[in-house]
């Protein structure tokens, strides 16, 4: 069966890098595109023809209202399109609710981070446990920039357990503030990545984005805030409990971590494995486990966290931490 598409004007973005998604499409729906001038043909079987020019179609209507998407941005939503022909190319682009990400553009790339930002619009507590690269912390932090700069929230919050991941570090000069923000480095990257440099600064200095060791938690109730606890595997039971119950009004919690890199002391559970269990079925908190499928860095990092896994798997079961298991319905 063979189809043609009109294209509209803009058609780069669509096309990618050396039509690198025009390839995925043909990869991955098994099609082949022929570019005649401003004509798109499509030939293969009729259910993928039929899909990828509902695909390029809906590309075009975008085009033709005036919105502008970068190759990267069109190139993950056509990887979640491809991955659930249920989703529309309209839906993951521009959706019905507006988010802004201050001068950043935040497209999830896999049908796993569109879940977790849905959950985190759906849900004022949020666990997501996966490996490193799945865009946890990246899209939370993302999440948080967008409600306060629509005023959902008047702060941010974000939070680490300050935990030597295997190094010792020993005496560190310097002011209290000089002292964390090693471990701290991570959040603001992210930050940086969303807000202009001076306007991050002046949130900074007047405590409406605050970045601080899950220990100074103690003692708050936390209203009208975004509250993010990254690496959470390395908190605590004690800790984890402190800050679940620091929630207050009007405000939303993010809990991130990666159960196979908990750096705690070998006696000490770790206290977001253990929180899994007991609040997991807490009617209004939503779970969402990422895999190394779902990592969206250099495709050697998906090979690198499967060779670990095997590796682990080959062990003694006491080596591995256990992974909590989905709760049905989350």
């Amino acid at each position: 069966m063979k189809q043609g598409v009109v294209l509209a004007g803009g058609i780069e973005p669509l096309f990618g890098t050396r039509d690198e998604n025009l390839k995925l499409l043909e990869s991955v729906l098994g099609v082949t595109t022929i570019l005649r001038e401003d004509r798109l043909e499509i030939e293969g079987e009729p259910d993928a023809v039929e899909q990828a020019v509902r695909l390029v179609e809906g590309y075009n209507e975008l085009i033709r209202e005036g919105r502008h998407f970068e190759a990267g941005e069109v190139k993950a939503a056509l990887r979640l399109a491809l991955a659930e022909p249920e989703v529309s190319l309209r839906s993951i682009l521009a959706p019905s609710r507006p988010r802004v990400f201050g001068k950043k553009t935040v497209t999830p790339r896999n049908a796993n981070q569109r879940r977790y930002m849905e959950l985190m619009e759906k849900y004022d507590m949020v666990f997501a446990i996966g490996p490193g690269g799945t865009g946890k912390t990246y899209l939370a932090v993302a999440m948080a920039v967008s409600a306060l700069l629509t005023k959902q929230v008047n702060r941010i919050i974000l939070v680490r357990p300050a935990v030597e991941a295997g190094e010792r570090l020993g005496f560190l000069p310097g002011t209290i503030q000089e002292k964390i923000d090693p471990y701290m480095r991570p959040l603001y990257d992210a930050l940086y990545d969303m807000l202009d440099a001076d306007k991050l600064e002046r949130y900074l200095e007047r405590g409406i984005i605050e970045v601080a060791p899950l220990a100074f938690m103690r003692g708050r109730t936390l209203n009208d805030s975004f509250v993010i606890l990254d690496e959470a595997q390395n908190s605590t039971t004690e800790q984890m409990k402190m800050f679940l119950t620091r929630l207050g009004f009007n405000s939303k919690a993010v809990i991130t971590g990666d159960v196979t890199q908990i750096d705690l002391p070998s006696d000490r559970r770790s206290g977001m494995v253990e929180a899994i269990e007991v609040v997991g079925r807490v009617e209004g908190i939503g779970q969402i486990f990422f895999t190394e499928r779902d990592v969206v860095r250099h495709n050697l990092v998906q090979r690198i966290i499967r060779a670990y896994e095997e590796f682990e798997s080959r062990q003694t079961p006491a080596a591995a931490p256990a992974v909590p298991r989905q709760v049905p319905g989350t």
